[in-house]
């Protein structure tokens, strides 16, 4: 008689079929042992390591923090006239991390795709933190921190500058503030049945408490999973459209000035496109260890590793196309100072920004046209961080090169960055990193009542199959 995990292994091995989204023989109790153990076993020592890693490295970013604010924005390279460096170049690269998990939490559920459940956790998760760390650095990118309530529109004789409405730059508080408020109502609501699960299942008297708490008194009832539906499916259908208006606005910070590089309207859709691009890079980076690390293999299946490159190689493939169709466009257009932007970018002082960026982004997601590629965990590992890295230079590449090089060679300058610029990067991933571990450590990682919802249906063996046509049918009573 054939066991459940052969008939799985023969389905992976049929390429007539498609590969289950759990594997392993599983039931609803092993999926919530599997995913449980995570928070209720022995906390690893690599945990420990990792954390303090983390740790440390975000205590460095809020020194740096403190000594700009005693200092002076004087301590970065930001110069006349690359007033825009780091600061700017981090909030749009951290955005458009953050995009990955609005587009599998809300569009791919929307649309019914299944293959979403094991990992959308962990891009919703991500979305949060990365926008925190987004939001920081227009915070100190303003100077004199200690008056930030003058951006609000606050009625008094006192103040004597109102927030320009006009200015694409407050359009980014309004929509950066209601992706993240969305997006925490989104990730907070889908976690309910899993933290009663939790509560549930701890002996942790204080954990039993914030679970209890967070959980809102979840009972499981026909009542309470027909509302929490309903919610769930009202909140993804108002985060959808965030997807493409949080870095549509973003990108009108550029794409509205008159600066040569900057003035084009191709940038909504390419940096949508970016954004998707790297929120699924980050997903990858994310998921490849911490699948290993946990024993997640049964239910984040090579099938979902598999899509999500298929996803970076499209919109790895769309981002090239933008950059081709930028120097085209700067070409056929016949405006000199467009077309000297371009060609400045490949070929002026920051060549080698450039030549990382297309490397990265547009060179190294093709491989993931093998098949070899897209199932060897290690070599999406390395690609991952590879796109990574590509679209921090894009976001540089677009900034910083406009900028040095603008209408008149004598207004002219070059941009260098300065160790508290380093150290602000390197920063911000502390924070992210020590967000992230501490989700990892005290919730679920994933949904396991989404991935109960996509479970094959139970294996009946063949001799329970003719012993059960061999007996005469029954008629009730």
């Amino acid at each position: 008689m054939a066991t459940v995990n052969e008939v799985i292994d023969t389905t992976i091995d049929d390429p007539g079929n498609r590969t289950p989204l759990v594997i392993g023989g599983h039931d609803y109790g092993s999926i919530t042992k599997l995913v449980c153990r995570i928070n209720e076993d022995k906390t690893p020592i690599g945990w420990y390591i990792s954390f303090a890693v983390a740790a440390s490295v975000l205590g460095m970013f809020f020194a740096l923090i403190g000594y700009l604010v005693y200092t002076g924005v004087g301590v970065w390279g930001n110069n006349t006239p690359v007033y825009w460096g780091f600061p700017i170049v981090n909030f749009v690269f951290w955005v458009g991390i953050g995009h990955a998990g609005t587009l599998i939490s809300a569009i791919l559920f929307i649309f019914r795709q299944n293959w979403r459940t094991s990992i959308n956790r962990f891009a919703e998760a991500m979305t949060i933190f990365a926008v925190c760390c987004a939001g920081i650095f227009p915070a100190i990118h303003i100077g004199r921190v200690w008056v930030f309530y003058w951006l609000f529109p606050i009625p008094s004789l006192q103040l004597s500058m109102w927030p320009n409405f006009r200015s694409p730059l407050l359009w980014d508080v309004f929509a950066v503030s209601t992706y993240a408020t969305v997006s925490v109502i989104f990730w907070y609501t889908g976690m309910i049945p899993d933290l009663a699960t939790l509560r549930d299942r701890t002996d942790n008297p204080i954990l039993r408490v914030v679970y209890s708490i967070l959980s809102l008194g979840w009972t499981g009832s026909a009542r309470a999973w027909s509302r929490y539906e309903k919610a769930y499916t009202l909140f993804a259908a108002l985060a959808a459209p965030l997807v493409l208006s949080v870095h549509t606005i973003v990108s009108f910070d550029f794409a509205v000035s008159q600066i040569p590089g900057w003035h084009t309207t191709i940038f909504p859709p390419y940096f949508v496109a970016g954004a998707v691009f790297s929120g699924f890079g980050m997903v990858l980076t994310l998921m490849v260890p911490a699948r290993q690390l946990y024993g997640l293999h049964d239910i984040v299946t090579m099938r979902h590793l598999e899509n999500v490159c298929k996803i970076l190689l499209v919109t790895g493939s769309m981002v090239g196309y933008a950059y081709a169709m930028e120097f085209f466009i700067a070409w056929y257009g016949g405006n000199l100072t467009e077309k000297f932007a371009f060609i400045n970018r490949a070929f002026g002082p920051y060549w080698w920004a450039y030549f990382i960026m297309v490397s990265c982004n547009v060179i190294s997601p093709q491989l993931f046209w093998f098949k070899k590629c897209r199932t060897t965990p290690w070599l999406m590992f390395v690609i991952s961080i590879f796109v990574n890295i590509g679209m921090w230079f894009e976001r540089f590449v677009i900034t910083v090169t406009s900028l040095a090089r603008d209408f008149l060679p004598s207004s002219w300058g070059m941009f260098h960055p300065t160790l508290v610029d380093y150290g602000m990067l390197i920063g911000s991933f502390g924070l992210f990193f020590t967000l992230f571990l501490l989700f990892v450590r005290f919730g679920p990682i994933v949904a396991m009542t989404e991935v109960k919802s996509v479970m094959p249906k139970p294996y009946k063996s063949p001799v329970h199959d003719e012993q059960h046509e061999a007996e005469p049918a029954v008629e009730p009573a």
